[in-house]
């Protein structure tokens, strides 16, 4: 039974790995592209335009929007897990080489794009296509009474006035050399208001036209920027170093001429006007950013009005219902939902062949018990976006990564299960199996295993409904499932994409938990049964219990 459990967790494993590339080991993912994107808008919708414009020239493609942080996507690269993404020129030279240039050469941008592409190809083998054509530099902006009433034009006026906001801050912006770290060494500790809170990229917008913070991080092409009004403060120390948006090939990519001049055909085609049309109909309209990406190739002649047509996929529906909604997007719902629940079904099942043994065996050797179930537990109180990232450094970003880390979260709960349920077995019952001559190991198999079979189904029921949650923020790495609409629409502060992954996902969970105490109840002892089934049906039963 043990090794047929095995071989079915081998095939389901080499299955989901076929179904979501992650390293490209098979020949069908070494000729796709990986196309992978930051979670917020104008990465989505500029991804989508490398995507497309691969596309139709054959090119197969895989996409992996939302990923995550610079760290994470340069990591990606780096080992081959993402082929390109868009990337700006500032970034690179302060984020990633962690380099800095004399303020005159600071202040050419091809200057700054040539130093950045050759540090990349000396460094890493990554290249640089030539810049799309507009810069987006990170923008401090303010209410319009904000400003009005602490006289704020500039970054020096704000470190003057800092102590008396809030500052809602990305967590990229407030680690980052080019953001808060940097903003701090040339304007002084002042420019640090007095309480920063990390915000996602779209929900500080909302943040503080609520009134919630008082300044927010932002990007100069940001369509948000004009929807609420805001007054973006002048860097009058000109810290902030060229940010001109260009494509970023990993070494795989960077070799391959098909992929090069078809990217290539982006390259300073974009303004900051057209950028900043394009971000508010994702942004503001609610738009689709596949549509929309359509419709600017269409634009720049870079794509017939069929096969945009064709590739772009229905534009977000404002006004419709949000069953309405649902509806348009079961397919994509059901395949997410697949996805999700092979992710948490392996996880689990892996979980299970280790953590059962594991508990037998501490139950055998007690006094190893306590520290080995203290250090699973530990693991518990890890967050599970901490442990996913821990996870890319190691393993790269995918399905790996987060079987990994499902498996680890999977693992207390069922280990400390079999432990009490199989050291707690009646005693009575133990013992007379005991008098009858019964070897040990006759006495677990025959039993205190069945006996503790319903506290150890309890176990896989707690740990099944935690993978379940824990495996929507999978998402973050490129793993899949219902996580996919719940951080893109947490980047594009899209409030039904939001509910289209998470409330599946609250759904799955009480299904698995309900179709798993089936089994627990299918599993229990004919006599503990019995015994249930007396108490659920008489009430003078249940008191006197």
């Amino acid at each position: 039974m043990m090794r047929h459990a095995v071989a079915v967790l081998a095939v389901g494993l080499l299955s989901l790995l076929g179904s979501g590339p992650v390293r490209a080991q098979d020949a069908a993912a070494s000729r796709a592209v990986v196309v992978a994107s930051k979670p917020f808008g104008e990465s989505f919708i500029l991804a989508e335009m490398f995507a497309q414009l691969l596309e139709a020239r054959g090119i197969p493609v895989a996409r992996k929007p939302g990923l995550g942080s610079t760290e994470i996507l340069v990591g990606a690269l780096r080992q081959g897990a993402v082929d390109v993404y868009p990337e700006y020129t500032g970034t690179g030279l302060l984020a990633i080489l962690h380099d800095t240039l004399p303020h005159a050469t600071l202040g050419v941008p091809r200057r700054v794009y040539a130093h950045v592409d050759s540090a990349f190809r000396a460094r890493w083998g990554m290249r640089w296509l030539p810049p799309l054509g507009f810069e987006n530099t990170f923008a401090v902006a303010v209410r319009r009474e904000t400003a009005e009433r602490y006289g704020l034009r500039t970054l020096s006026d704000l470190a003057r006035q800092s102590a008396r906001l809030t500052a809602g801050f990305t967590p990229d912006f407030i680690e980052r050399q080019d953001g808060l770290a940097g903003l701090v060494a040339a304007y002084g500790p002042g420019i640090s208001p007095r309480a920063i809170r990390p915000l996602l990229p779209a929900l500080k917008y909302q943040a503080l036209a609520g009134g919630s913070v008082d300044v927010v991080d932002g990007f100069s092409t940001d369509g948000l920027l004009a929807r609420y009004g805001l007054v973006v403060l002048e860097d009058d120390r000109r810290f902030f170093p060229p940010y001109e948006a260009a494509a970023l090939l990993g070494p795989r990519a960077a070799q391959r001429g098909d992929v090069v001049s078809a990217l290539a055909l982006l390259s300073g085609r974009l303004d900051v006007e057209t950028m900043r049309a394009l971000n508010r109909r994702v942004e503001v309209d609610g738009e689709d950013a596949r549509a929309v990406a359509a419709s600017a190739l269409g634009a720049l002649g870079l794509r017939s009005a069929g096969e945009a047509t064709t590739t772009a996929s229905a534009p977000a529906a404002a006004g419709q219902s949000f069953g309405a909604y649902l509806w348009g997007r079961r397919a994509a719902l059901a395949r997410l939902t697949l996805r999700h629940l092979a992710l948490v079904a392996l996880a689990l099942a892996a979980a299970t062949l280790v953590a059962v043994p594991l508990g037998l065996a501490l139950e055998r050797a007690r006094r190893a018990a306590g520290p080995a179930l203290g250090a699973l537990g530990v693991l518990q109180t890890i967050p599970s976006i901490a442990l996913l990232a821990f996870m890319v450094p190691l393993l790269g970003i995918g399905t790996v990564p987060a079987l990994v880390a499902l498996w680890l979260y999977a693992l207390f709960p069922i280990a400390r299960g079999t432990y009490t349920g199989v050291r707690d077995a009646d005693p009575a019952a133990v013992e007379a199996a005991e008098a009858l001559g019964m070897t040990p190991a006759q006495r677990l198999r025959l039993v205190r295993l069945p006996l503790a079979a319903p506290v150890i189904m309890a176990g896989v029921r707690t740990a099944a409904v935690i993978t379940v949650g824990a495996a929507t923020l999978a998402a973050f790495i490129g793993a899949g499932g219902l996580g996919e609409p719940i951080v893109t629409g947490l980047a594009l502060a899209d409030t039904h994409l939001v509910l289209s992954g998470a409330l599946p996902a609250a759904a799955l969970a009480l299904l698995v938990d309900g179709a798993l105490s089936l089994v627990e109840r299918r599993i229990a002892p004919a006599h503990l049964r019995r015994r249930r089934g007396r108490e659920s049906t008489s009430p003078v039963r249940t008191q006197e219990l």
